[in-house]
């Protein structure tokens, strides 16, 4: 009996021990990396950050365009869609980025707005309205081009 009271003692202080120990080391200026504290939602928000000062992109992306079916459909932003703007889904950029979609086949660029998300086919970047993607294109008929991207601020 005198022994199981004795490793009681000796538990209690060990615990208490350890706890003050390690109350003083982090009061005594143990320094945390705070991205260790960035929810999901501030890291994205320090990556579109770092984007937005590079400017530039992406290159050698698929770029493709809204079907008409689109039209006066609301968009992931609450706008509604309009084929005659200058408008492009994203996956990540900002609502309101602007972004220069430029051809490189031919030199061609347009001033795009994202205001939507997508495009959900896989290898796909960037969903243009067809007025921006028409304005670009060198066939007018074909589906997807290859583009640059570079971000405008």
């Amino acid at each position: 009996m005198n022994l199981f009271s004795w490793n009681s003692k000796l538990f209690g202080f060990s615990l208490t021990a350890f706890f003050l120990l390690g109350t003083l080391f982090l009061i005594s200026g143990f320094k945390t990396n705070k991205t260790d504290y960035l929810t999901a939602k501030q890291l994205r928000s320090v990556k579109q950050d770092s984007i937005e000062k590079n400017k530039f992109y992406k290159t050698n992306v698929h770029a493709s365009y809204y079907h008409d079916k689109f039209n006066g459909r609301k968009t992931a932003s609450g706008q509604i869609f309009d084929n005659n703007l200058y408008t492009a889904a994203h996956k990540k950029l900002k609502f309101g980025t602007q972004v220069r979609v430029t051809n490189p086949e031919n030199k061609k660029s347009v001033i795009v707005t994202i205001n939507d998300r997508g495009p959900f086919v896989s290898g796909r970047e960037i969903d243009l309205t067809k007025r921006a993607f028409r304005e670009i294109a060198d066939k007018k008929k074909s589906g997807f081009l290859i583009v640059n991207l570079e971000i405008i601020e």
